[in-house]
């Protein structure tokens, strides 16, 4: 059958396959938006490692929503369809604030948020940083603020100046998915994270790969040189990690240690005990 011209300038009947793409798109930005309304948002929690699991470094939290079933949602599934977005900001929103308020519940933690360079001009995001920095100021010695590879190459003279206001309070950024992107590597320099976490796509059996074992290599070694920390993210064998530690990589985050965990893992004590704390909760976000 032919088909008419107007329908091919129609983007609904060009390609069924893109069509469904874009009606699944939706319907995942829709879940997310829905999640935010009801409050239904969480940090999942996973440890970094120092070299050979010796003891915790920090931990990360992770963004998690639950659908209207209650079933939860990974970042994983849906922060490629809002990271555009404002919805993008508002998941950037909730978990600064819930990061914050674990912080302030936790004098003794250390906690690294996950946030998106679009967010550092969005104001809701600034008054929530602002808000706990006024009342709380000491809480952000122990904030990590950790923003993609991707989006920070996107505007870096914007992350550059807002790292320098932050870093003068006390809060620490790392670079995250290192390795993910196209890096200009005249950038690190110019940043000045405090930590470098590399992507998962060059630890992959790091223990027998050689090439894999040259660009860790050479990544730890720029790192260095820019007095950064390095992290090998999605680490899932022992003997990787054990490569990794030998290698003088200084914190290891994956599987291989702990899976991200609702609940919170620092109120464990060294001896496996518990100690008396709330139990974890949701947070509503700020409202827009």
């Amino acid at each position: 059958m032919t088909v008419p011209r107007t329908d091919l300038a129609n983007p609904e009947l060009a390609s069924p396959w893109d069509a469904a793409m874009r009606q699944m798109h939706r319907g995942t930005v829709k879940m997310v938006e829905a999640a935010l309304a009801r409050g239904d948002v969480a940090l999942a929690f996973q440890p970094i490692m120092r070299t050979h699991g010796k003891a915790i470094a920090f931990y990360e939290g992770l963004i998690r929503v639950f659908d209207d079933t209650g079933r939860l949602i990974p970042a994983r599934d849906f922060i490629e369809q809002v990271e555009e977005s404002e919805t993008g900001r508002r998941l950037d929103c909730a978990a600064l604030a819930m990061g914050l308020a674990a912080l302030h519940e936790a004098p003794e933690l250390r906690l690294a948020v996950n946030m998106s360079a679009r967010s550092i001009g969005y104001a809701p995001f600034h008054r929530i940083l602002s808000t706990h920095m006024a009342q709380h100021p000491d809480d952000l010695d122990r904030l990590i603020l950790e923003i993609t590879e991707t989006s920070a190459m996107q505007m870096p003279e914007l992350v550059t100046s807002f790292m320098r206001d932050l870093h003068a309070k006390g809060v620490s950024f790392a670079l995250d998915d290192f390795g993910a992107g196209n890096t200009a590597l005249r950038y690190l320099r110019q940043f000045s994270f405090d930590i470098l976490k590399l992507d998962a796509q060059f630890l992959d059996h790091v223990a027998e790969d050689p090439d894999n074992q040259v660009l860790c290599g050479a990544i730890q070694s720029v790192a260095r040189h820019f007095d950064m920390l390095v992290v090998a993210e999605g680490v899932e064998r022992p003997q990787d990690a054990d490569w990794l530690s030998r290698a003088g990589f200084d914190g290891l985050q994956g599987y291989v240690y702990a899976v991200p965990s609702l609940e919170k893992p620092w109120t464990k004590s060294e001896r496996g005990g518990m100690i008396n704390v709330a139990a974890p909760r949701r947070v509503r976000p700020a409202p827009r």
